[in-house]
Protein backbone atom coordinates (compact mmCIF):
# COMPACT_ATOMS: atom_id res chain seq x y z
CA UNK A 1 0.00 0.00 0.00
CA UNK A 2 1.79 3.08 -1.32
CA UNK A 3 0.17 5.69 0.86
CA UNK A 4 1.44 4.23 4.12
CA UNK A 5 5.12 4.30 3.12
CA UNK A 6 5.94 7.64 4.81
CA UNK A 7 3.37 7.26 7.55
CA UNK A 8 4.60 3.78 8.45
CA UNK A 9 8.08 5.24 9.02
CA UNK A 10 6.71 7.38 11.84
CA UNK A 11 7.69 5.63 15.02
CA UNK A 12 4.51 5.81 17.10
CA UNK A 13 6.48 4.40 20.04
CA UNK A 14 8.16 7.84 20.08
CA UNK A 15 4.79 9.31 21.01
CA UNK A 16 3.45 10.55 17.70
CA UNK A 17 -0.24 10.17 16.91
CA UNK A 18 -1.40 10.27 13.27
CA UNK A 19 -4.85 11.31 12.01
CA UNK A 20 -5.80 11.09 8.33
CA UNK A 21 -7.75 13.87 6.60
CA UNK A 22 -8.44 15.54 3.28
CA UNK A 23 -7.75 18.92 1.76
CA UNK A 24 -10.78 21.17 1.32
CA UNK A 25 -8.93 24.21 -0.07
CA UNK A 26 -5.33 24.67 -1.16
CA UNK A 27 -3.52 27.85 -2.20
CA UNK A 28 -0.04 27.86 -3.76
CA UNK A 29 0.19 31.06 -5.83
CA UNK A 30 0.50 33.82 -3.20
CA UNK A 31 3.40 34.67 -0.86
CA UNK A 32 1.55 33.28 2.18
CA UNK A 33 -0.24 30.10 1.21
CA UNK A 34 -2.65 28.19 3.41
CA UNK A 35 -4.35 24.82 3.13
CA UNK A 36 -7.73 24.01 4.72
CA UNK A 37 -8.25 20.43 5.90
CA UNK A 38 -11.40 18.61 7.05
CA UNK A 39 -10.17 17.83 10.56
CA UNK A 40 -10.39 20.11 13.58
CA UNK A 41 -10.82 20.33 17.34
CA UNK A 42 -13.36 17.49 17.30
CA UNK A 43 -10.56 15.26 15.94
CA UNK A 44 -8.06 16.53 18.55
CA UNK A 45 -6.28 18.65 15.94
CA UNK A 46 -4.54 21.70 17.42
CA UNK A 47 -2.14 24.49 16.53
CA UNK A 48 1.47 23.49 15.68
CA UNK A 49 0.72 19.96 14.52
CA UNK A 50 2.58 18.86 11.40
CA UNK A 51 0.75 17.95 8.20
CA UNK A 52 2.22 15.57 5.61
CA UNK A 53 1.16 13.46 2.62
CA UNK A 54 2.37 10.03 1.55
CA UNK A 55 5.19 11.85 -0.33
CA UNK A 56 6.37 14.40 2.21
CA UNK A 57 5.69 17.46 4.36
CA UNK A 58 2.97 20.02 3.61
CA UNK A 59 2.85 22.45 6.50
CA UNK A 60 1.86 23.20 10.08
CA UNK A 61 -1.60 23.66 11.61
CA UNK A 62 -2.16 27.34 12.44
CA UNK A 63 -5.85 27.61 13.44
CA UNK A 64 -8.67 25.17 14.12
CA UNK A 65 -12.46 25.23 14.23
CA UNK A 66 -14.51 22.29 15.41
CA UNK A 67 -14.32 20.39 12.11
CA UNK A 68 -11.63 22.18 10.05
CA UNK A 69 -8.07 23.43 10.36
CA UNK A 70 -6.03 25.98 8.43
CA UNK A 71 -2.48 24.87 7.71
CA UNK A 72 0.42 27.21 7.00
CA UNK A 73 1.85 25.70 3.82
CA UNK A 74 5.59 25.23 3.42
CA UNK A 75 4.90 27.58 0.48
CA UNK A 76 4.63 30.51 2.87
CA UNK A 77 7.26 33.19 3.41
CA UNK A 78 6.79 32.85 7.20
CA UNK A 79 7.48 29.11 7.15
CA UNK A 80 10.72 27.86 8.81
CA UNK A 81 11.23 24.15 9.37
CA UNK A 82 14.29 22.26 10.61
CA UNK A 83 15.59 20.06 7.77
CA UNK A 84 18.67 17.98 7.11
CA UNK A 85 20.63 16.40 4.29
CA UNK A 86 19.91 12.67 4.28
CA UNK A 87 23.46 11.39 3.83
CA UNK A 88 25.11 13.67 6.39
CA UNK A 89 24.40 15.16 9.78
CA UNK A 90 24.21 18.71 8.38
CA UNK A 91 20.98 20.62 8.79
CA UNK A 92 19.49 24.04 8.13
CA UNK A 93 16.22 25.93 7.89
CA UNK A 94 13.69 25.16 5.19
CA UNK A 95 12.23 28.43 3.87
CA UNK A 96 10.46 29.60 0.71
CA UNK A 97 11.56 32.50 -1.50
CA UNK A 98 8.00 32.76 -2.98
CA UNK A 99 9.25 32.34 -6.56
CA UNK A 100 8.14 28.84 -7.51
CA UNK A 101 5.62 26.43 -5.98
CA UNK A 102 7.74 23.40 -6.91
CA UNK A 103 10.87 24.55 -5.05
CA UNK A 104 11.76 25.59 -1.49
CA UNK A 105 15.12 26.65 -0.08
CA UNK A 106 17.40 25.18 2.57
CA UNK A 107 19.48 27.89 4.30
CA UNK A 108 22.21 28.01 6.95
CA UNK A 109 23.96 24.82 5.77
CA UNK A 110 27.73 25.31 6.34
CA UNK A 111 30.02 25.16 3.31
CA UNK A 112 31.87 22.11 4.65
CA UNK A 113 28.72 20.01 4.18
CA UNK A 114 29.16 17.54 1.31
CA UNK A 115 26.38 18.27 -1.23
CA UNK A 116 25.28 16.80 -4.54
CA UNK A 117 22.41 17.65 -6.84
CA UNK A 118 19.87 14.87 -6.24
CA UNK A 119 20.62 14.50 -2.50
CA UNK A 120 17.47 13.94 -0.46
CA UNK A 121 16.34 16.50 2.12
CA UNK A 122 14.39 15.26 5.19
CA UNK A 123 12.94 16.79 8.34
CA UNK A 124 15.58 17.20 11.03
CA UNK A 125 15.76 15.89 14.57
CA UNK A 126 15.35 19.26 16.27
CA UNK A 127 11.81 19.88 15.06
CA UNK A 128 9.26 19.62 17.87
CA UNK A 129 6.53 19.40 15.21
CA UNK A 130 7.63 16.82 12.65
CA UNK A 131 9.17 13.44 13.35
CA UNK A 132 12.71 13.10 12.00
CA UNK A 133 13.22 11.75 8.45
CA UNK A 134 9.94 12.81 6.81
CA UNK A 135 10.81 13.40 3.12
CA UNK A 136 10.82 16.96 1.73
CA UNK A 137 12.52 16.83 -1.67
CA UNK A 138 15.86 16.66 -3.48
CA UNK A 139 18.57 19.24 -4.09
CA UNK A 140 18.04 20.75 -7.55
CA UNK A 141 20.84 23.33 -7.35
CA UNK A 142 23.12 25.01 -4.83
CA UNK A 143 25.79 27.68 -4.46
CA UNK A 144 27.57 29.67 -1.76
CA UNK A 145 26.12 32.83 -0.18
CA UNK A 146 27.89 36.20 -0.40
CA UNK A 147 29.95 35.49 2.74
CA UNK A 148 31.05 32.16 1.18
CA UNK A 149 30.32 30.51 4.55
CA UNK A 150 26.92 28.95 3.88
CA UNK A 151 25.16 27.29 0.98
CA UNK A 152 21.93 28.43 -0.55
CA UNK A 153 20.17 25.31 -1.73
CA UNK A 154 17.12 24.85 -3.95
CA UNK A 155 15.03 21.81 -2.99
CA UNK A 156 12.63 20.32 -5.55
CA UNK A 157 9.61 19.17 -3.53
CA UNK A 158 8.42 15.56 -3.65
CA UNK A 159 4.82 16.83 -3.30
CA UNK A 160 3.06 18.34 -6.29
CA UNK A 161 1.69 21.25 -4.26
CA UNK A 162 -1.03 21.90 -6.87
CA UNK A 163 -2.53 18.42 -6.66
CA UNK A 164 -3.00 17.03 -3.16
CA UNK A 165 -6.05 15.38 -1.62
CA UNK A 166 -5.16 13.07 1.27
CA UNK A 167 -3.14 14.27 4.25
CA UNK A 168 -1.93 13.02 7.61
CA UNK A 169 -1.85 15.24 10.68
CA UNK A 170 0.90 14.39 13.18
CA UNK A 171 0.67 15.11 16.86
CA UNK A 172 3.87 15.00 18.90
CA UNK A 173 2.52 13.82 22.25
CA UNK A 174 5.73 14.92 23.99
CA UNK A 175 5.89 18.40 22.42
CA UNK A 176 4.57 20.33 25.44
CA UNK A 177 7.01 18.60 27.78
CA UNK A 178 9.96 19.18 25.41
CA UNK A 179 9.13 22.89 25.02
CA UNK A 180 8.73 23.35 28.78
CA UNK A 181 12.11 21.70 29.33
CA UNK A 182 13.76 23.91 26.69
CA UNK A 183 12.26 27.07 28.24
CA UNK A 184 13.45 25.98 31.68
CA UNK A 185 16.94 25.36 30.28
CA UNK A 186 17.03 28.81 28.60
CA UNK A 187 15.93 30.41 31.89
CA UNK A 188 18.96 28.83 33.58
CA UNK A 189 21.41 30.69 31.29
Amino acid sequence: NKETNVVSKIDTSLSYAVVSGQIVKNSFSSQRNYITINKGKADNIAQDMGVITDKGILGIVENTSNTFASVQSILNDKSRINAKIKNSSHFGSLVWDTKNYTTVQLTDVPRLAPLRVGDTILTGASSSIFPENIPIGTISKFGLDSSKSFYFIDVALFNDMTNIKNVYIIQNLNRKEVIELELETQADD
